[in-house]
């Protein structure tokens, strides 16, 4: 009976192993033909990976040779490649390896493989990882740590090293070169010998794939881990702690990449403690780190208590300092101005700063777009930030060319991305939020790409013969038009539509603050508790109307923004209506461009993001014989939920603002499942 038990487990655990449960990402193993492979240099880590990739994973003519061409080339900037059938030529081994990796996405997703020369568009692409000593993660939903434990015994164990090298080989795959391994909210103890000595071993894995290691530091560790009397950043006792502390780190990490600064923000230590300015503390690390060619990454994300308008704040306190640090210093700045909210107007730190290395940093993580429940495909998003027009240097002036040194000199570029990654098994929590980490790879190497191309590509490496049949080939007609095309439709739709059924028309920050910025909460209003963190602050709803008044004749947010857009922002009647409620505060009866009140397009807004919610749904369950069960079970449990929380944030917003519109919830919206008393009583049930 035992042995018969025993079969049992052993069959059941090969059936869980061949099971495509979401582990290997868009990198899910082929059936590779011979290659041969041939380079150009001495071998290394680099090259050695380069080369173990297109021996798994060839999918050209059999007994191809492949030849690795590692010499200069003027046209191939930063780590950069050109590649062709038969080859692949870089300056750098990275570039080698990410020119691999092209031409096996290529031959993957059905695209010819033809000569070509692709440079990235910003010199370091990094993910930025808020994962926490004791195995948290700050805004995580997908688990703990994949780099730290709870009960660390700082002992590398094997299935860390596994774990480590699948996630630089995923980085690498589209071009992501850097990850910050521990959280901006930073502990000094990431400082300690104990703690660098785990850094390194990550710092061993990351290596062969291209990944440089880097840490977020706490700016107070020369008082709390050094035990100094003082963190002033002008102090040569402070400053030689930090120099000794470089040369530490660097003598066991000698590719370590550098710090990330989270400073005098939310209460973090910083410069301003000691009446220095932002440029006083970064260029004290920069000069630190300036021997061993390593980078400061000075985040911009600054504001304090206030009753004026903390979306000004990172600008008044930056644009003076343009011009005053480092040339190893970049200031890390979020996509806009408050707190990446579904949707923001780009930072008007973007084009300001002429004289300054700017990067932009987005969130994977969806902490505002329904954490690991809802499906929303971010890459529409940033790609709207990054074409966005500064016309701070003319029209064209876009984000992109004003961060990536088309517009500006930047002796640095770069792109950070808040990680969404963790232990759970498929890695980012929802299967469809592996696209999110994806596509901020791609953009991050190519600012211009398209979502649409992007998520054509995810698609086709994710889920392409997930069945085990011919039918899900990417050249078969009916995987093309019954899955591909309308799944790709909805995850090109999935932002717009969280935005409709939560916060439209450049309403922004109403989220519940209970649950984690999780679900809707307008009325959150703890007593005593600072009025730039509730709703109130952000929507100002009275009987007077909606939004908050960043006009001149408001708090003036829109000065900060360059000419014809200022101008254009602070007329409701040319305000594109996506941003209407974030710069202006108008009545419920505000004729809107659509000829209805704003209060029926608010109706009608909400109702529209319901009716996608649903539509996706049924997207979904018509695609089950083009996917493997289990992630079509996942996928669909997901999106029932996410149809469940887009008619909560439906009929709390409407009822919530409906008592100061007293305006009818038009016939044509279906009419609110919940009472606004039944919605906020779940808000503060304690969760689970």
């Amino acid at each position: 009976m035992k042995r018969i038990i025993f079969s049992v487990l052993l069959l059941s655990a090969s059936l869980l192993a061949k099971a495509e449960d979401g582990h290997q990402l868009w990198l899910r193993s082929h059936q590779a033909a011979p290659v041969k492979v041939v380079t150009t240099a001495k071998n290394s880590a680099v090259l050695a990976t380069a080369r173990q990739e297109l021996q798994q994973g060839w999918q050209g003519n059999p007994g191809a040779t492949v030849t690795l061409t590692l010499r200069k080339d003027k046209a191939i900037k930063y780590d950069g490649y050109r590649i062709s059938p038969t080859g692949v030529q870089a300056s750098t081994e990275a570039g080698l390896l990410y020119g691999v990796f092209e031409l096996l996405r290529r031959q993957q997703t059905g695209q010819t493989a033809q000569a070509d020369l692709s440079n990235p568009s910003y010199e370091y692409r990094l993910l930025n990882h808020w994962d926490n000593p004791d195995g948290s993660v700050e805004r995580g939903y997908a688990g703990q740590s994949i780099f730290w434990r709870k009960d660390s015994s700082f002992v590398t164990t094997n299935r860390d090293k596994v774990r480590w090298r699948e996630y630089a080989r995923a980085n690498a795959s589209v071009g992501i070169n850097g990850a910050v391994i521990n959280n901006v909210n930073a502990s000094p103890k990431i400082l300690s010998a104990e703690y660098l000595a785990r850094v390194k071993a990550v710092a061993d894995e990351l290596r062969p794939y291209g990944v440089k290691t880097y840490l977020a530091v706490k700016f107070s560790s020369p008082a709390l881990l050094g035990g100094l009397k003082t963190s002033d950043p002008l102090d040569p006792a402070v400053v030689k702690w930090w120099q000794s502390k470089a040369k530490e780190i660097y003598r066991q990490i000698p590719d370590f990449g550098g710090f990330l600064v989270k400073a005098s923000s939310e209460g973090q230590p910083g410069p301003q403690d000691y009446g220095r300015t932002h440029a006083d503390g970064a260029n004290m690390l920069a000069d630190a780190l300036k021997p061993y060619h390593g980078l400061v990454m000075w985040r911009a994300f600054v504001y304090s208590p206030t009753d004026k308008d903390r979306a000004k704040q990172a600008y008044n306190e930056f644009v003076p300092l343009d011009g005053k640090f480092r040339d190893n210093v970049i200031v890390q700045v979020k996509n806009g101005p408050v707190d990446f909210q579904p949707r923001e107007p780009f930072s008007p730190l973007f084009g300001a700063m002429k004289k300054t290395s700017v990067m932009p940093e987005f969130q994977i993580t969806q902490e505002y777009l329904g954490h690991s429940t809802d499906l929303a495909f971010l890459s529409t998003m940033w790609e709207e930030c990054l074409q966005s027009d500064t016309y701070q240097a003319g029209p064209g002036s876009t984000v992109a060319r004003c961060t990536d040194g088309s517009v500006y000199p930047q002796k640095h570029t770069a792109m950070a991305g808040v990680a969404n990654t963790g232990l759970d098994r498929n890695w980012t929590g929802h299967d469809f939020a592996q696209a999110n980490w994806y596509a901020f790879g791609r953009l991050a190497w190519n600012n211009q790409m398209k979502s649409a191309q992007i998520a054509d590509e995810w698609l086709k490496l994710t889920f392409a013969g997930a069945t085990g049949s011919a039918a899900s080939a990417t050249t078969d007609s009916n995987w093309n038009t019954n899955f591909l095309a309308p799944v790709k439709q909805m995850m090109l739709d999935s932002r717009e539509a969280v935005l409709n059924y939560s916060m439209p028309l450049g309403l922004h920050h109403i989220m519940s603050a209970t649950r984690g910025h999780y679900g809707p909460g307008p009325w959150w209003a703890p007593p005593k508790m600072r009025a730039d963190w509730t709703p109130g602050y952000y929507h100002q709803a009275s009987e007077n109307g909606v939004g908050f008044d960043r006009t001149k004749a408001g708090s003036d947010a829109v000065s900060q923004y360059h000419e014809p857009l200022a101008s254009q922002l602070n007329n409701p009647n040319t305000c594109p209506d996506e941003y209407l409620l974030w710069f202006n505060h108008l009545p419920w009866d505000f004729k809107m461009k659509s000829g209805n009140t704003l209060w029926n397009e608010l109706c009608a807004h909400y109702d529209k993001g319901v009716q996608q919610a649903r539509q996706f749904q049924r997207i979904w369950d018509q695609t089950q014989p083009y996917v493997d069960a289990e992630r079509f079970a996942a996928v669909q449990n997901k999106l029932r939920s996410q149809s469940g929380n887009a008619v909560q944030w439906k009929d709390a917003c409407l009822l919530y603002f409906q008592q100061f519109s007293h305006m009818p919830i038009p016939a044509t919206v279906e009419p609110p499942m919940h009472t606004l008393e039944a919605v906020i009583a779940d808000d503060m049930r304690p969760q689970r």
